[in-house]
């Protein structure tokens, strides 16, 4: 059992009282949200929010020892919170990335203002490539993440700001994902990210490479400089990893006999190892225990694959300009994702359309029908909710927060994108 121990947390310096309350019981979302603006005309008192439950409420306590984490999966987090259920996602107000940020939001001004000056401004032309990807709409995900769980955790240890370490974990991981992303847009010969023209399309496949490999340079410079051996190791895995799922991908392109595990790792390689090393470096230079940083890690992990299990799902269900992209791109280049191997689960026609890689004209279309209506979607949705159940699990171990809800949030904002 993990235990929680809290008489009372500041949260970020705001004079927010936690009231103690088991850790899987539910905020009441709307009086925390709206505690902010009700501080800032003028509520001087201190403010004990208690969480509720469906019918009756915790009482305020001291000290309160947060219940084990639940087992079972699906239905157990039904039974926590009736939050991630695909249909009731569907009739909840959409969560907006900006919504989900507003609590870390000078957080993230403050590292927009860091990031040019942490790439080079010496080099003009790797300064433009980096702008070119830096202004093309991301929403900066994996910086926020790691402000929210550097504040979740730092309530633990009686933290009242972050560290400069946290700063620039934050910025280190920021500069790691573009540079993947001009890599991989050179790879897959992508001519649009969000779309824009990518890197390559507006400076040619050299300067692309060399500034991605700039970008990875810089990142491990300014990482060694963090003089932490854990976080060292860990984001050093990462970039490691990268190479890994490309390798991955490219040698089983086609490949219809590809299995789950299989596309799962891969999906870690290229996709959760970066998001999972965010969130247990944060908990790290926090100052947590270690059954903390795991846990942290696991929510980063599972919450890295449920979103490329529901990127993988838009990829067939939205439409071209929705995407940035063209619809149906990693099938037709052959990469087989979720729904794609749930399909072949049902469908050997789906097979010789995919082994002759779309030879004939109209074949491409005829395979995304085949995958819709062989129920591949469902099922993938089904791994994307299953995932994203994990990565709830995993955020037990936190006291009640802005912060908590906001990671809580992230889980159900992704699964709103399919629901």
């Amino acid at each position: 059992m993990m235990t929680v121990t809290s008489s009372s947390i500041d949260f970020a310096g705001k004079n927010l009282v936690y009231c103690g309350c088991s850790s899987n019981a539910s905020f009441d979302r709307y009086t925390v949200r709206n505690y902010q603006k009700l501080n800032s005309k003028g509520c001087g008192a201190r403010k004990s929010i208690c969480c509720k439950r469906k019918s009756t409420q915790c009482k305020v306590s001291s000290m309160k020892t947060a219940e084990p984490a639940l087992n079972g999966g699906t239905q157990a987090i039904k039974g926590l919170t009736g939050r991630l259920d695909l249909k009731s996602s569907s009739s909840e107000t959409p969560i907006s990335p900006a919504r989900l940020f507003e609590v870390v939001a000078d957080d993230l001004l403050t590292l927009n203002k860091n990031l040019q000056s942490i790439v080079g401004a010496e080099n003009p032309v790797l300064m433009s490539a980096a702008e070119q990807i830096f202004s093309a709409g991301g929403k900066r995900m994996r910086p926020a993440l790691v402000f929210l769980v550097s504040r979740a955790t730092a309530e633990l240890l009686g933290l009242k700001e972050l560290t400069l370490k946290h700063r620039r974990l934050a910025e280190i991981i920021e500069m790691i994902h573009t540079a993947s992303l001009i890599h991989d847009d050179v790879l897959d010969e992508s001519d649009l990210r969000r779309g824009k023209e990518t890197v390559h399309q507006l400076f040619g496949t050299r300067v692309a490479v060399l500034a991605g490999d700039f970008m990875f340079a810089q990142s491990s410079w300014y990482l060694a400089n963090l003089e932490n051996i854990e976080v060292i190791k860990l984001i050093s895995q990462v970039i490691k990893d990268f190479a890994s799922g490309e390798i991955k991908q490219a040698s089983s392109l086609f490949d219809c006999d590809v299995q789950l595990e299989e596309y799962l790792i891969k999906s870690y390689y290229k996709t959760a190892s970066l998001i999972a090393a965010s969130t247990k470096g944060a908990a790290i230079f926090s100052g947590a225990d270690h059954s903390i940083t795991e846990k942290m890690y696991e929510y980063g992990k599972n919450l890295g694959l449920s979103f490329q299990v529901v990127d993988d799902i838009l990829d067939f269900t939205q439409s071209a300009e929705q995407l940035g992209k063209p619809a149906g791109t990693d099938l037709a280049k052959g990469n087989l994702t979720a729904p794609v191997i749930f399909a072949l689960e049902k469908e050997p026609k789906l097979r010789d359309i995919i082994e002759s890689e779309f030879s004939e004209t109209g074949s491409l279309d005829e395979a995304i029908t085949l995958v819709k209506s062989c129920g591949g979607i469902e099922r993938a949705q089904e791994l994307a909710k299953e995932k994203a159940d994990l990565a709830i699990q995993s955020l037990q171990c936190l006291p009640q927060s802005v912060f908590r809800l906001a990671l809580e949030d992230m889980v159900t904002y992704n699964l709103q994108r399919i629901a």
